[in-house]
């Protein structure tokens, strides 16, 4: 395995949402830039909905990883920016689909606003995909 996924007993358990290390042995990386909920419309879908717009990006992320022979399954790092951490928990429910076990390594911040004023939020992932 190219990925191994670890949470080391020398460290406080995670909430099952993150794990803490991804080591990735060998192989190419993808960075994918920040992606919002950008419609093929090229305008924000549904502004203040959380949910629909994190099924967007979560699509969106799907599309570019694919584009690159990769899947969800080779995320070994999630960064999210939300505009309302009291919110969430309303991401979390989609981004969970997307990563049934093993989740990746992640980090979640709040900023005062994202550079499209109805974006609620930005997520972008860094992939070690099967080398092609």
């Amino acid at each position: 395995m190219r990925v191994a996924i670890d949470n080391p007993s020398t460290v406080p358990a995670t909430n099952g949402f993150y794990s803490h290390v991804a080591h990735v042995t060998a192989g190419p990386l993808l960075f994918l830039s920040g992606q919002v909920a950008f419609g093929d419309d090229g305008e924000i879908d549904r502004p203040g909905d959380m949910t629909r717009q994190s099924e967007v990006v979560m699509s969106l992320i799907e599309r570019l990883l694919a584009a690159h022979g990769a899947t969800f399954a080779d995320v070994v790092n999630v960064r999210t920016f939300v505009t309302d951490l009291s919110r969430v928990r309303e991401y979390g429910e989609v981004r969970n689909r997307y990563f049934p076990k093993d989740p990746p390594t992640s980090t979640t911040v709040e900023v005062s606003k994202l550079f499209h004023p109805d974006a609620l939020l930005e997520v972008e992932v860094v992939a070690a995909p099967p080398a092609s």
